[in-house]
């Protein structure tokens, strides 16, 4: 088997995704430049769309290639390299869109909804506690129906959008969203499931 030889730096824009990664993987800087200048642009544009947000989206993408360097030796990348990393950065989003939504976001909303007669500290930790429990159900989901359900709930997008960047049958979506409804209602119960519903 002949071995792949790196080419010279002005050559490094003609190669292929595949022969970039190779050379990712044996350690080649110009190659792991070359990555991510030729990606870097639209999958800052993608995280934008989501997040509304440049700076955080330039920030999601530079930590994405800050764990591919780190981690280059022992890339599984078994579709296309475009693929990979735009699977990558649409999880990281989600992740991100996860934390950032903090408990202190959802007190407005409950206290418009529910009549909490007791002291403040009272009504903190009751809405710490049916955070967790939210968080914990929406987290129990099966992988595939979590990130179509987060995708639909909290990015806002419709069945369609999320079948079209998901390269899933539009009623294959509708069904994943009614199940994790059915699933997250028998869990939390009706008042939880209500709160559940105006929050996501």
């Amino acid at each position: 088997m002949i071995p792949f030889v790196e080419p010279n730096m002005k050559s490094y824009g003609t190669l292929s995704d595949r022969e970039l990664l190779l050379l990712l993987q044996d350690d080649s800087h110009a190659a792991f430049t070359e990555m991510y200048n030729r990606f870097k642009g639209v999958l800052i544009i993608h995280a934008y769309n989501k997040l509304n947000n440049r700076d955080e989206a330039k920030d999601i993408v530079q930590e994405l290639f800050a764990t591919i360097w780190n981690n280059r030796r022992h890339l599984q990348v078994n579709e296309s390299l475009s693929s990979y990393l735009y699977v990558s950065i649409r999880n990281r989003v989600i992740n991100y869109i996860g934390k950032k939504k903090s408990e202190s976001t959802y007190l407005g909303t409950l206290n418009e909804v529910v009549n909490i007669d007791s002291s403040p500290t009272d009504y903190l930790i009751r809405e710490h506690q049916l955070t967790k429990r939210i968080e914990l159900a929406v987290d129990q989901l099966p992988a595939k129906m979590r990130e179509i359900f987060i995708m639909s709930r909290r990015y806002n997008m419709s069945h369609r959008e999320i079948a079209e960047e998901l390269e899933i049958a539009e009623t294959t979506v509708k069904k994943q969203v009614a199940n994790a409804l059915k699933i997250l209602r028998t869990k939390l119960g009706l008042f939880a499931y209500i709160i559940m519903l105006i929050r996501y």
